[in-house]
Formats: C-alpha cells, structure tokens, sequence
C-alpha cells in the first residue's frame, strides 16, 4: 500500500494530476499496477493527508486548494516555521551552520545566474534543513503536510516575476540568526519571510 500512496502522492504533487481531476481506481490500479483495494486505501491515507478528497457517489479526485486556503495554510505555516527556526538557533552545531550558509550561497549563485527552478529547489531544501536542525519532529510531520496542500502555490509564487530577489535577503536573514544562535531573531525571520510570502499570494490572485 505504502508503495501506491507514494506513487499516487509523487504523480499529484508533480502536476501529473491536476486540481479536480477525477481519480479513478481501476485506471489507477492499471496505471501503478497495484490491486482495487491497494488503490482505495492509498487514496483514504491522501484525502487524510488534504491532497484528495472523496466526492458523494464520484468517487474520488484531486483536491483543488483555493487562494484563500493557500493563505490560511501559510499563516500556520508563520507561526511553526517560526518555532522551528528558534528552536534550530539553539541547537544548531558547527556542521549544520555550516550547511546553512552553503545552502546561502547556492541561493544566492542561482538569483545572480536567473535560475528560478534552482532557486526553488533551495528553497524548499533550506526550509527542510531548518526543519532538521530544529528537531522538532511533530512540528516537521505539520509543515510536510501543508507543503503538500500548498505545492501549486508555491510553484506559482516561485515564477512570480522577481520575487527570488526579494526572498533571498529574507532566507539569508534567517540563516544568520540560526548562525548567531540568536532564537528571537530566527524567528521574527522566518515570520518575516512567510508574511512575505502572504502578501505575494495576494498580488499573484490580483
């Protein structure tokens, strides 16, 4: 079943299921080679998960997740992503500031060469890392999730016409807090960052 979910949930997340897009189990039993009752279970665990949902007498389909949503999402995102930066400021070691900064660079090479999917892919690993260091393990199962809801809007909002180099001095600010093992200051950033990233959300559905 594991295998399935995993399947299903990569082929949403990756654009190849679009919002509404009606799931079918027995193209998706073809589709992933896997049995009626692999599929039914896998698409209970992702409508728990928010990336399906079942629709009386339609069976199920991909959950469409509207502006307003993607907004609410991130203000939950501000508050736990703020612990968690906080928290990896404390615990932070020579090893992991030390990934922190490089994963800074990289940022920083791929908004100087205009490589916005780049950029995007250190995005998502600079947040994960933070994630890590902050050993918060509860707060990391949350963010996971809400990043799965909200993977459209996110890809949105990293093509949104030079937002890289308004978001780079914000993630730049955060890794020097959690550098400085400075709690307040990571995060006040990294809310920062995230209150930054509502008000783009807004001027994207504008």
């Amino acid at each position: 079943m594991s295998d399935v979910t995993a399947a299903i949930r990569e082929a949403i997340l990756g654009g190849e299921f679009v919002p509404n897009q009606r799931l079918v189990e027995a193209d998706l039993s073809e589709q992933f080679a896997a049995s009626r009752a692999g599929v039914r279970a896998a698409l209970t665990v992702l409508a728990g998960e928010g990336l399906v949902e079942r629709v009386q007498n339609r069976g199920a389909r991909v959950r469409a997740v509207s502006l307003a949503e993607a907004v609410e999402i991130t203000e939950v995102r501000m508050v736990i992503e703020g612990l968690c930066a906080a928290k990896a400021a404390e615990r932070a070691g020579p090893a992991d500031v030390g990934d922190l900064r490089t994963i800074g660079e990289e940022m920083r090479a791929a908004v100087a060469s205009g490589d916005v999917l780049g950029y995007s892919r250190l995005n998502e690993r600079l947040h994960r890392r933070v994630r890590e260091i902050s050993g918060q393990r509860t707060a990391s199962g949350v963010l996971e999730r809400l990043r799965a809801q909200n993977v459209r809007h996110q890809f949105k909002l990293a093509m949104h016409p030079g937002r890289p180099q308004v978001s780079l001095p914000q993630h730049l600010a955060i890794i020097d807090a959690i550098a400085a093992h400075d709690p307040d200051a990571a995060e006040r950033a990294a809310r920062a960052h995230l209150r930054s990233v509502i008000e783009t959300l807004g001027e994207i559905a504008s």
